[in-house]
């Protein structure tokens, strides 16, 4: 390992980073172009510069102006940079012209995501979608990224499908798109069986969403011991788990870790994680993760939110979780979330405020329940189990008589039982 912990199989790329925004967006472009750095870095990229252009909009044909492209080519000579990547997505002109000015490999923020994806993906579901999210996305490029991509072989944006599918042409690689989309209308399918079991179950589904690295694995395994993977990196983990969570009093939620939102998300990703995505628009409580050592934290809950939205999953109950307490510089009146329907401070790493999440979850999951105390005979033990299976299991004593029972349990089976 070198000592930015980048692979020495090979060369690492040396990118300048390059951003485009009007004169009161600077700042909010130089904390987007970190994220794009943290990205790069994540995809095995060697960041040397960043460069930000004040314009009212985007050149339509290069992005950037001419001085700027001057100025970018300065850069690459200087610091001997083998690609440049933008934080928007451009289109397939733009790729043209910035390559034939810049005589570099081009890429932009959509290209950089899905490659990162690529590398994360391990599930057959995961490697489906990336591939179609990265083909939706390179058939309208193919004139723009051909040579680009074609400058270093096994570099970013060259996982997944392969330069050799890229190349061919556009025929194939729509029939290649409808085949992914019908193993992945399978996969969907198989999905829906999933929720119905666990509905019938009665196995309430809480989905942990969250910004990229807020902390989300390492709170599933807090809660779980999952062994999911955690690192201090965007997109660590994309696969999604669901793990079962035996709550203190007995009642069996399952558990499911989402892939991470981020800025800028690719309509393309959307569209192609959408079954992976809406996972939260069928749980019955949202944990929302926070970092809340992070300076970009609001903004980053406002992505969260808006992701949420496009999902149709804001009928869903949300507990906000303002992660990394330990390393926070804020107390908790700076950390607010007025959308939230609770909201706790916590460290998943350290355990901190875990335990009264718990508890609040094991409460909020009583919603529309009926507390009962009922002695049931010996001869009708069955219900028992079954008072076990849909509701909450407070205490069960056995007495001489019968089966004494204090539980939470929906009106609609109190009825249905006689209790």
């Amino acid at each position: 390992m070198t000592d930015q912990g980048l692979s020495t199989e090979q060369e690492s790329e040396k990118v300048i980073l390059v951003a485009v925004c009007d004169k009161g967006s600077v700042e909010k472009a130089e904390e987007s172009l970190e994220e794009l750095e943290e990205l790069a870095k994540t995809a095995g990229a060697l960041t040397m510069d960043k460069i930000i252009q004040s314009r009212d909009k985007v050149h339509p044909a290069t992005y950037v102006g001419k001085g700027k492209i001057e100025e970018i080519a300065d850069l690459i000579y200087m610091h001997k940079a083998t690609g440049i990547i933008t934080d928007d997505e451009l289109s397939p002109a733009q790729i043209k012209n910035l390559e034939k000015e810049l005589d570099t490999k081009i890429m932009d923020r959509s290209l950089l995501i899905l490659d990162i994806f690529a590398k994360h993906a391990h599930t057959r579901e995961g490697i489906l979608q990336v591939e179609l999210a990265q083909l939706n996305y390179r058939v309208s490029r193919l004139i723009g990224l051909g040579q680009s991509l074609s400058r270093l072989g096994g570099g970013i944006g060259t996982r997944g499908p392969g330069e050799k599918k890229l190349e061919t042409d556009r025929r194939h690689i729509r029939r290649r798109v409808e085949q992914l989309r019908a193993e992945l209308g399978e996969v969907k399918k198989h999905q829906q069986l999933l929720r119905e079991n666990r509905k019938k179950q009665n196995k309430p589904i809480v989905a942990i969403a969250g910004y990229t690295n807020a902390g989300k694995s390492t709170l599933m395994n807090q809660l779980t011991d999952a062994h999911v993977l955690e690192e201090n990196q965007l997109f660590a983990t994309l696969d999604p788990t669901t793990r079962l969570l035996e709550l203190p009093e007995g009642k069996e939620i399952l558990l499911t870790d989402t892939v991470g939102f981020i800025h800028k998300l690719p309509h393309h990703l959307i569209e192609a994680f959408h079954s992976t995505l809406e996972e939260v628009a069928y749980a019955d409580v949202i944990l929302h993760v926070v970092d809340g050592a992070n300076p970009s934290f609001e903004k980053h809950m406002r992505v969260v939110y808006e992701t949420l939205e496009k999902l149709e999953a804001l009928k869903v109950p949300v507990i906000t979780l303002f992660n990394k307490m330990d390393k926070t510089i804020w107390n908790a009146e700076q950390l607010q979330d007025e959308r939230a329907d609770e909201v706790f401070y916590i460290s998943a790493k350290t355990g901190q405020g875990i335990d009264d999440v718990i508890t609040y979850l094991e409460e909020k999951l009583r919603d529309g329940m009926q507390h009962i105390k009922v002695k049931i005979p010996y001869d009708q033990a069955q219900l028992v189990q079954s008072i076990r299976t849909y509701g909450q299991l407070i205490e069960e004593r056995f007495d001489a008589d019968g089966i004494y029972i204090e539980a939470y349990l929906e009106e609609a089976l109190v009825n249905k039982y006689e209790l």
